[in-house]
C-alpha cells in the first residue's frame, strides 16, 4: 500500500472521529474502524468525499429520513446505510 493511500486513511480516521456532534463521531468512527481496511483505493476516495457532507443529512440519510440532499448510490452509502454498530 502506497504512503499515499496511508495518507488518505489518517485523514478519513480523523475526519470522522472529530465532526462536532458526538452522536456522530460515535457512528462514523465505528464505521470508519470496521471498513477502513476493507475498501480499495478508489472507495477510500469516495469514503473521503462523502465525509464532506454534513452530519444532520449523514444522520438523516442513516435514519431514512428525508435529506435535502441526495446522496449517491454506491458501496460506501450503502455500507454506511446498512451499518450496525456492535
Amino acid at each position: 500500500m502506497s504512503l499515499k493511500i496511508e495518507e488518505l486513511k489518517k485523514k478519513i480516521i480523523y475526519r470522522s472521529s472529530y465532526r462536532g456532534n458526538k452522536e456522530m463521531d460515535i457512528i462514523l468512527k465505528s464505521f470508519i474502524s470496521e471498513y477502513i481496511d476493507k475498501l480499495r483505493d478508489d472507495e477510500l476516495k469516495i469514503l473521503y468525499d462523502f465525509l464532506e457532507i454534513d452530519d444532520d443529512t449523514l444522520y438523516k440519510f442513516k435514519n431514512g429520513l428525508e435529506t435535502n440532499l441526495e446522496l449517491p448510490t454506491n458501496r460506501i452509502t450503502q455500507l454506511f446505510k446498512n451499518f450496525k454498530i456492535n
